[in-house]
């Protein structure tokens, strides 16, 4: 596994993705107990169910409806003739999702809401773009320092020698990189404007470690100056995942 640099992106009102991401969608419950009334679902009906329904019409059903014999859920939703899905409608059942769209949800129940979902189970206007606009967004960006690819690059394997050598100049930032993915630290703008003092610093120093190191870690130090001129520009923090 490697290192990566990135940016608390949303800090920034020049962020172009900050609209979107902040603009929260759905939440994904793994029981949506208490949110029955405004939870997404979807209608399913019992093979056996559906069987005992179409009877002797059953090879035929799935045939005209263009279904999988080998489903093991039929979704009403699926079955293309209108016929066939009036006949099973009476026999269909709530699956439920676990999606809940927040426009759905009152004020009164939202705290309810967020307390039960994580942060990886949110659904924002961003998730929502196509990745084609996503990368078109990050090239306009300002704060896509990564080549205009955007926000996030690289720093090195996890056995990088960079910290070591960060360590041996003074560099604590820069040092610190193992430690703070596995504390999940997040570096303030302010610790930007001394990063770029480090990043300075060890580019004086690498050639005392050799043409090797130069070419190895020249580029990672190329990849933090522009990260945190950006954060330095744009108020944005930083951290190492």
């Amino acid at each position: 596994m490697g290192v990566s640099i990135a940016i608390c992106e949303v800090d920034s009102d020049s962020a172009l993705c900050k609209v979107g991401k902040s603009t929260l969608l759905k939440v994904n419950l793994k029981d949506v107990a208490g949110f029955e009334d405004v939870a997404e679902f979807d209608l399913v009906v019992p093979l056996s169910q559906a069987k005992l329904v179409m009877g002797d019409d059953w090879e035929a059903f799935l045939k005209r409806n263009r279904l999988d014999p080998e489903m093991e859920t039929l979704y009403l939703d699926k079955i293309k003739q209108d016929v066939d899905k009036q006949r099973l409608m009476a026999e269909s059942q709530k699956l439920y999702t676990g999606w809940i769209p927040i426009d759905k949800v009152s004020p009164e129940r939202m705290s309810a809401l967020m307390d039960r979902s994580g942060k990886d189970d949110r659904l924002t206007a961003w998730d929502m773009l196509s990745f084609d606009e996503m990368s078109a967004a990050c090239a306009k960006c300002f704060l896509s320092w990564d080549e205009g690819r955007g926000c996030m690059g690289t720093f090195g394997p996890e056995n990088s020698a960079l910290p070591e050598i960060a360590k041996k100049n003074g560099c604590t930032i820069i040092a610190s990189v193992p430690v703070s993915v596995g504390s999940k630290k997040l570096f303030s703008a302010e610790e930007a404007a001394k990063l770029l003092e480090e990043v300075k610093l060890l580019r004086g120093k690498l050639p005392d470690e050799g043409k090797m190191m130069v070419r190895r870690y020249s580029g990672v130090l190329d990849r933090l100056e522009k990260m945190g001129n950006v954060c330095v520009t744009y108020k944005s923090r930083f951290y190492f995942l």
